[in-house]
Formats: C-alpha cells, sequence, structure tokens
C-alpha cells in the first residue's frame, strides 16, 4: 500500500492498528538500534532508512505482508541461510502474520547489511 505522507510520523500514523503495525514497528526498532545514525524519511512512500550515499532500508505494511525492501538481498545473503524459511524476492523480505521476527535471522541480516555498506560493499540491484 502507498501511504501520501510527508514525515515518518504521519506514516506511522495512517497505519492501521494491526498485525502489519506491530511487526513494521518490531522491524523498525530493530534498524534504528543497529543503525542509529542512519537517517529515517519517507522514500517511495514509504519509510527510508539512509546513511550518507542514500537509502539501505525500505519498510512498508502491504496487503498482506510487510515489506522490508533492501538493495539485492543475494550479495548480502549469498548463502541463502539467513533468510531461509522467509518469503523473498530479489530485494524485498516479506514479512507475514505468521512469522515471529524473532525466530527468525533478521537481526543478523541487518547488522550485515550495515557491516557491507560500512565496507563499501556493493549490496544494491
Amino acid at each position: 500500500m502507498q501511504y501520501d505522507v510527508k514525515t515518518p510520523v504521519a506514516y506511522l500514523n495512517a497505519l492501521e492498528a494491526d498485525w502489519k503495525k506491530d511487526k513494521l514497528l518490531k522491524l523498525r526498532k530493530l534498524i534504528r538500534s543497529k543503525a542509529p545514525k542512519y537517517k529515517e524519511s519517507i522514500s517511495y512512500k514509504m519509510l527510508g532508512y539512509s546513511d550518507d550515499q542514500g537509502i539501505v532500508f525500505n519498510l512498508n505494511a502491504q496487503k498482506n505482508f510487510v515489506g522490508l525492501y533492501v538493495g539485492d538481498i543475494n550479495k548480502i545473503d549469498v548463502d541463502g541461510i539467513l533468510l531461509n524459511g522467509l518469503d523473498v524476492g530479489k530485494g524485498c523480505i516479506r514479512i507475514k502474520k505468521s512469522t515471529s521476527i524473532k525466530e527468525t535471522n533478521l537481526e543478523e541480516f541487518v547488522e550485515r547489511t550495515i557491516s557491507y555498506r560500512n565496507q563499501g560493499k556493493d549490496i544494491d540491484c
């Protein structure tokens, strides 16, 4: 879904109080705890997290999932172990209602993404 908002606060206020908001807030907290210097903004009508080089992560509540968007997943999780069992596309991790974020390796994936970015590795599509 797209939210026609200008600020992260307005985006969060536009979300329905349901499981998608809960999952999105958990992912937001994870990103902000691992990358406190990243700027939170609205990018492509969703939450964006960027460093001096540009956007690293996007978060969005879709109709049936919460999307965590990051460049090219295969450049970060080369062997597919970190995201095993999750619904993923080339640059999107789809968090569904039944997904327990604590029972995934998303924390390590976010850490690795940030580490690769800090090392200057190409993580983009």
